[in-house]
This record gives structure tokens, sequence and C-alpha cells, in this order.
């Protein structure tokens, strides 16, 4: 049973201080990490490595967004773990404004495994797929709501892991925060490669509140500090609504698929 769910964000993106980036994989609204946001993550994989051995974690379960593998990958490296590609913790896009097409979504973890060779491509398919054509504040909490309920109790039935990190965005990270500890108006800004720790309450069976938080968004293993956090008072106009975004053009015609669940083992709520 797992003990342990530790949640990462991503470190410090290029797109921040530059803007002329180039997206490693050719996808659309995917910056790599600053030098800087490298540091970050090499000081998140030192970090692990300074644990003792029954507290780290044994599995790295990551967003497929360039940035956030980056961040995995010093981990998976130190600690000698695989990182799996799970697109339920993907980035959050805010509505996709009629006819402008659909947000971006990354490549398989086998396309994703030529970039970063830590990813095991055969043991694990991504179980869930958020939607292209976004999602506002109660939307992305449902989405992850629906995705926890059956991620942790397939973890559970596939693997023998007691503690697993997940990787992924701000915005990704305070709706696993929030659904975890059963909060969702929880108060919380999440700063780049900051780290949060939830473990299981003793007896809980349920996945939804069933976790109290030992830190919540920390950074003290970080040489800067806790850098760009956000919120999501940051974006949202009242109620959970957010302005529309566009999407990407020339992807009016595509498909919205797959969407969803892809496979079905609940636990109770």
């Amino acid at each position: 049973m797992l003990e342990t769910i530790y949640i990462a964000r991503h470190g410090f993106r290029l797109n921040w201080v530059s803007t002329t980036w180039k997206s490693e994989t050719g996808l659309p609204r995917d910056p790599p990490l600053t030098a800087f946001g490298v540091t970050q993550a090499k000081e998140l994989g030192d970090y692990f490595l300074s644990l003792p051995e029954d507290q780290r974690p044994t599995a790295i379960f990551s967003s497929p967004y360039y940035r956030c593998l980056q961040t995995s990958k010093p981990v998976s490296n130190a600690l000698g773990i695989p990182i799996y590609i799970e697109h339920g913790i993907a980035e959050w896009y805010s509505p996709a404004s009629p006819g402008t097409g659909l947000h971006p979504r990354p490549g398989s973890a086998s396309s994703l495994k030529s970039y970063f060779p830590e990813i095991d491509a055969e043991t694990w398919s991504p179980i869930y797929y958020p939607t292209r054509k976004g999602e506002d504040v109660q939307q992305v909490h449902d989405r992850i709501d629906e995705f926890l309920v059956h991620f942790v109790p397939y973890v559970e039935n596939k693997f023998q892991h007691k503690r697993i990190l997940l990787v992924s965005h701000a915005a990704t990270v305070i709706a696993l925060a929030r659904e975890l500890l059963g909060q969702r108006d929880l108060g919380l800004r999440v700063g780049c490669c900051s780290l949060s720790e939830f473990v299981r309450k003793p007896g809980a069976t349920n996945v939804l509140g069933g976790w109290e938080a030992k830190r919540l968004a920390e950074a003290e293993f970080l040489t800067g500090g806790v850098q760009r956090d956000w919120g999501f008072e940051d974006i949202e106009i009242e109620n959970g609504k957010v302005v529309n975004d566009s999407g990407e053009p020339g992807t009016e015609n595509e498909l919205d698929a797959p969407v969803g669940l892809q496979v079905r083992m609940t636990s109770s709520l």
C-alpha cells in the first residue's frame, strides 16, 4: 500500500527569461528549464539522496512536458529509479476560445524516451488524459479527483511501491494537494521545484481526504529558496472562472482524443 506521496513542481522555466527559447521536442508551449532550473532539479535529487533509504521514493510519475522530465531526471539518476509518463498530471490550460483550436499534447512515452532514457515506456501506460479543450478551476480539480481515485489503487495493484514522487505543474500540484487532503479551498502557493509530502492517515482507506501533509510547497533544500510561486488567485476571475486562452493554430479540426480515464480501478472516495 502507498504510504507516502511526494509532489514536486518543475524547475524554473526558460521562457520566463527569454523570448527566443526553442522547444526541444517541437511541441508548442513546451519550454525547457533555465540553467538555474536545472540546478534546482539537481538539488531536488540531492535532497532525496540525503534521506534514509526507507524514506526515498522508489518511482517517479511525471507530467510529459519537457520541463517536468528535466526536473525528474536528476532524481531518477540519483536514486536509480524509473520515470513513468502520466498525462493525468499534465499541465493545466484555461478553456480554449471557440474557433481557436485545441491546446498542445505531448508525445508518447516511447517518443519522449529518446530525450530521457530514464523513462520506462513499457511498464506503465498513462491512465488519464486531460481534454485539449482546456478547463476552468473546478474542472481541473474534478480531473485530479477522478485521476487520484483510480491512480492510487492502480499503482498499489500493479507495483509494491510504498513511496512515489509526482512531478507536475503549479496548478496541478495545488489541485493534487487539495484533493489528497480533502480541502478544495486550501490556500496554497507553489514555487519552482518546491516539494510537498503527504502521508496516509492511519487506517484510512479513502483516497480523497485520506492523507496528511507533512510539508506543503517547501523549498528549504533549494539554494535560492522559493522562486516564482503561483496560486489560483493569480488567474481566477471569480467562482472558479478564468479568462479563455487560445488553442494552437491548425488544430481546429483535430480530434480531442483520447480523453479521460483509460482504466477502471476505483478505491473508496
